[in-house]
């Protein structure tokens, strides 16, 4: 019941706060490039509108989730609302769950508007797949914005990290493709480095194999292989949520 409670909590300041117009602005944005840069395209016009809008919607989903929380987390701190909180007699992994859960489900809700423009160019399954694919990410961001604004102490710091966490999880598989590519030389930094680039791949998320702009053009990959993609954001979010949860009773002891 206490979680149920912090999580609504965690929903009506994002009302409040505004997240739902700024939502709002950041798709009609994103429709309108489509349909600007679809109308100067010479050929493929309706994919290339397909592929601008998801794309936008992904990246503006990923930034406004990340805002949001460390905006809410970093208010509760300097509003001392936090430290109230912990003065109520509810275990510190209740208070910090409650409020996970909620800024997971702004992420759902948030995936699943975005996810109703790209009906104009997609089945509904297709979509279907597609939100339910930026949902688990959006999750896994909420995660790692809670964990890293209850971590650090300023809130461009934790925005920082946060959007180096993604933008890392999304590029790795390039760079490990460049690091073993043909051009790549046969010297010892070169082969330190690429075992470097591959260690660090292990602890990130694999997030370039979801949430594909790919999957509303040319259809959905294999069930195996969408399966897999989205039990790895379940688990590596999971992993954030417990690292968030004994460092938060650490701090608060």
């Amino acid at each position: 019941m206490s979680t149920a409670i912090l999580a609504r909590l965690a929903l009506l300041e994002a009302r409040r706060s505004g997240l739902v117009w700024v939502a709002a602005a950041a798709m009609l944005i994103a429709i309108a490039l489509g349909a600007f840069l679809a109308q100067v395209a010479i050929t493929e016009s309706r994919l290339l509108q397909a592929a601008v809008v998801a794309s936008l919607l992904r990246l503006s989903a990923v930034f406004l989730i990340a805002s949001q929380v460390i905006a809410s987390v970093r208010r509760e701190i300097d509003d001392r609302r936090l430290e109230l909180a912990l003065a109520l007699p509810l275990p510190r992994s209740t208070q910090y769950l409650g409020r996970l859960a909620g800024f997971a489900l702004c992420g759902i809700v948030l995936a699943g508007f975005f996810a109703l423009p790209l009906l104009a160019w997609a089945s509904p399954a297709t979509v279907a797949a597609w939100a339910l694919s930026l949902a688990l990410e959006l999750v896994l961001v909420s995660a790692a914005a809670l964990f890293f604004a209850m971590s650090l102490a300023s809130p461009v710091s934790a925005l920082f990290a946060c959007a180096g966490l993604y933008l890392l999880g999304r590029a790795m598989t390039a760079m490990q493709a460049i690091a073993g590519g043909p051009l790549a030389d046969g010297s010892l930094v070169h082969r330190l480095a690429r075992q470097a680039i591959d260690a660090l791949a292990l602890l990130l998320p694999a997030l370039d194999r979801v949430t594909r702009t790919e999957w509303l053009l040319y259809g959905m990959p294999d069930l195996r292989t969408y399966t897999s993609a989205l039990g790895a954001l379940c688990i590596y979010a999971a992993l954030l949520a417990v690292a968030g949860v004994f460092d938060f009773q650490r701090r608060a002891s």
